[in-house]
């Protein structure tokens, strides 16, 4: 059995990919980004919670003042990498990990909607180690 607790945010950012031939997808655009936060683990703690949601909401708001209205490749969390929405996921992972510290959740979903018909995602433990 497993509880699972998830919250959402949307929020505008931009980015442009940068891999061979990315069409118009290589030119600087903005998405209504959708993001879905889902904790999961197999027990609840003395109140019943598999993790607090303001805390949730908290990591979210912090996310959220990060990366709204940002350039997603000029920030350092991307050097390196295609801004991708699967590794936006990651990076917002490893972001909000951090806000189940205390809590019995063991794994976090994090997925990223660029819009109404396409999202990927990224699932790992709460505890898991970054790239």
């Amino acid at each position: 059995m497993t509880y699972r607790t998830t919250v959402t945010r949307q929020f505008v950012a931009q980015h442009y990919l940068t891999v061979p031939n990315p069409g118009p997808e290589g030119d600087l655009h903005s998405h209504v980004f959708r993001v879905e936060v889902t904790f999961a683990g197999p027990t609840l703690n003395e109140f019943d919670y598999l993790v607090d949601i303001d805390d949730v909401r908290a990591a979210l708001d912090d996310a959220e003042a990060r990366y709204c209205d940002a350039t997603l490749n000029d920030l350092p969390e991307f050097e390196g990498y295609n801004p991708s929405v699967e590794r936006f996921a990651r990076v917002l992972h490893d972001r909000l990990a951090p806000a189940a510290a205390d809590d019995p959740a063991e794994s976090l979903r994090v997925t990223v909607w660029e819009d109404d018909e396409a999202a990927a995602g990224y699932e790992a433990p709460v505890d898991g180690g970054t790239e």
